[in-house]
């Protein structure tokens, strides 16, 4: 659902015929960027299509997802993951090969070709950003303490320190997460975002709205968000707060592939 306070324009991710990996991906960017930018959804019943390596779930079967996924797009040679931790800790990737896994890091940023960056969301807000004049492309995972935290404006740094990039040609699209009628938090979020507390204490939050926010005041135009909700939109994705902290995680991936 898209909350009437939100005018950015709307980008619907699109499923992905085929093959035997449930995603969904960002409809137009592989020919206006030449990028590869999606997520991975819940798939069939059960367990489907989960992704997520700190979980219940038995570890054989997660990495034969892991490897079916990694399969799906052969114009990669190295995987990027992090194991999060909702904070605002971002790393560049400037080469690597096979799966590259890194502690306490919610953010991904690169200009190689071949290296896909990904993120595990499960409400939180995965946050493409891509530099078509650079040509580089970062990854965020942003929850509220990620977004409070402007783990966007580390991203943007991130992009310029590496590769030049400048915020004004910075195209940026808030993914698939869950939406402000689903989101209610607490007083602290409020404050941590600098927004008046509602009365008693609690009411939405609209993740993705604020995310457009800041990337407004940093200088990025091109803005849109996914009206994708996970909890909503549950029979196609996970999600943490719908699922009771039970469901599992899909993962969100954004990459330049080889050349052929």
């Amino acid at each position: 659902m898209r909350p009437a306070e939100l005018a950015t324009p709307l980008l619907r991710e699109a499923p992905v015929p085929g093959g035997d990996i449930p995603r969904f991906e960002v409809p137009g960017w592989r020919e206006r960027f030449g990028v590869v930018a999606g997520i991975t959804a819940r798939g069939a019943s059960g367990p489907g299509f989960d992704l997520g390596l700190w979980s219940a779930q038995p570890v054989a079967e997660v990495m034969r997802r892991w490897a079916s996924f990694r399969s799906a797009e052969p114009g990669f040679s190295a995987v990027c993951l992090g194991n999060q931790v909702h904070r605002t800790e971002v790393v560049w990737h400037d080469r690597g090969q096979g799966w590259i896994i890194l502690d306490g890091i919610d953010g991904h940023g690169t200009d190689a070709r071949g290296i896909l960056l990904t993120v595990t969301v499960a409400d939180c807000v995965p946050v493409y950003l891509v530099d078509p004049v650079r040509q580089a492309v970062a990854l965020l995972h942003a929850g509220w303490r990620g977004a409070s935290g402007r783990i966007l404006e580390r991203g943007v740094r991130l992009l310029a320190g590496h590769a030049g990039s400048a915020a004004s040609d910075v195209v940026m699209h808030c993914g698939v997460s869950i939406c402000a009628s689903c989101y209610e938090v607490d007083s602290q979020v409020f404050v941590a975002f600098g927004l008046p507390v509602p009365g008693g204490g609690k009411g939405p939050l609209d993740l993705r709205a604020q995310l457009a926010r800041q990337a407004l005041a940093l200088g990025i135009a091109d803005i849109t968000v996914s009206p994708w909700c996970t909890a909503h939109d549950r029979g196609s994705f996970f999600s943490h707060r719908a699922g009771g902290g039970s469901d599992g995680r899909l993962v969100a991936y954004l990459g330049m592939p080889l050349l052929a």
